[in-house]
């Protein structure tokens, strides 16, 4: 196959900070996605429905010239959100889900939930006024082991949240494990996953054999490799509950090389390419359009894009830096590129 072409994707988990470093990175997303949930652990937090419309605003303002890219905007849920500020969350168009952090657990986590059950009448609520929480599904507490953190809070959190609250609709992002496959597998239709490239293409040994690769570095940390062909039979597989969010983290170099190095991959600047990559390993690039631009826009009930791009196989060399950030798979060659121009 020398093109393939697929509906406009989109991407369910992205991170792309403020100032300077979002124009940096939103170019390399709108090139590719329609649309983007985006992710408020900025600092400060994005907390109250004011303060996403003003990112909002601050991300349209960085869109490249007749490009078109809309932001689905997220808020993050503390101790302090209250059932007000759910209702009004859920009745505004531009917001379209509540995150939930655990205290502690990654980058900008600072603000999170130190317990789950304390924050329950604010899962009522979100059940009751529909609006989706997504969950960073790892505890934090430093007893358990960083490889077991997922399972941990699948046992600890996620199995009683779900009989708690049967209508809540779950997104359980960048899911790393064969149980977390499982958990989702078996749940109702109302919990989804998002799988990030990285998850998909690496497994623990690219972090940590021959040397430390603080690239490599991100939460949750990369598992072994039957946890990643579990991924990647989940992904591959048709199945609905499944969909595309990268996860791009960008941070720069030298925040990335030092010795308390931060988690995250960049991975906005060819994030289909890298997923063309995976699924046609797999002899499953059928599957990718579902993966990529159905299931996520089903779940989070909007309109699939109408758009289309297309990738030809065409082999590139990933640049060594965009900036000050250093790019997934650096220097390292892909064999696909989106080839039609979006801007």
């Amino acid at each position: 196959m020398k093109t393939f072409t697929l509906t406009r994707p989109d991407d369910c988990h992205l991170h792309i900070r403020t100032g300077a470093l979002l124009k940096t990175v939103l170019p390399h997303t709108a090139r590719q996605f329609a649309r983007a949930i985006i992710m408020p652990n900025l600092k400060p937090p994005v907390t109250t429905v004011a303060q996403a419309l003003v990112y909002r605003e601050e991300i349209l303002q960085a869109i490249p010239a007749n490009v078109s890219f809309e932001p689905l905007m997220t808020l993050y849920l503390t101790a302090s959100t209250t059932v007000d500020d759910i209702a009004q969350a859920a009745q505004h168009p531009h917001i379209h889900a509540f995150k939930l952090y655990p205290a502690g657990a990654t980058t900008n986590s600072d603000a999170g939930v130190a317990d789950v059950k304390a924050v329950y009448p604010l899962f009522e609520a979100m059940e009751k006024h529909d609006i989706p929480l997504l969950v960073h599904g790892e505890v934090a507490q430093s007893e358990c082991d960083i490889f077991d953190r997922e399972k941990a809070f699948i046992d600890e959190c996620l199995l009683d949240m779900t009989r708690r609250f049967p209508q809540l609709r779950i997104v359980f992002e960048h899911v790393t494990t064969q149980e977390a496959v499982q958990f989702v597998e078996e749940a109702s239709h109302l919990i989804g996953a998002t799988i990030t490239p990285q998850h998909l293409l690496f497994n623990r040994n690219t972090l940590l054999a021959g040397g430390i690769k603080p690239h490599y570095y991100c939460l949750p940390i990369l598992k072994r490799e039957k946890h990643r062909q579990a991924l990647l039979n989940a992904a591959t597989s048709g199945n609905a509950k499944f969909f595309l969010g990268t996860d791009s983290a960008p941070h720069l170099s030298h925040l990335k090389e030092n010795a308390c190095g931060c988690a995250g991959c960049y991975s906005a600047f060819g994030a289909m390419e890298l997923y063309a990559q995976v699924f046609e390993e797999a002899n499953a690039l059928d599957k990718l359009e579902g993966f990529a631009s159905f299931f996520g826009a089903d779940f989070y009930r909007l309109p699939r894009n109408t758009g289309k791009i297309t990738l030809e196989k065409q082999t590139w060399t990933i640049p060594d830096r965009y900036d000050e950030i250093i790019p997934l798979k650096t220097g390292e060659t892909l064999a696909w590129k989106v080839t039609n121009p979006l801007f």
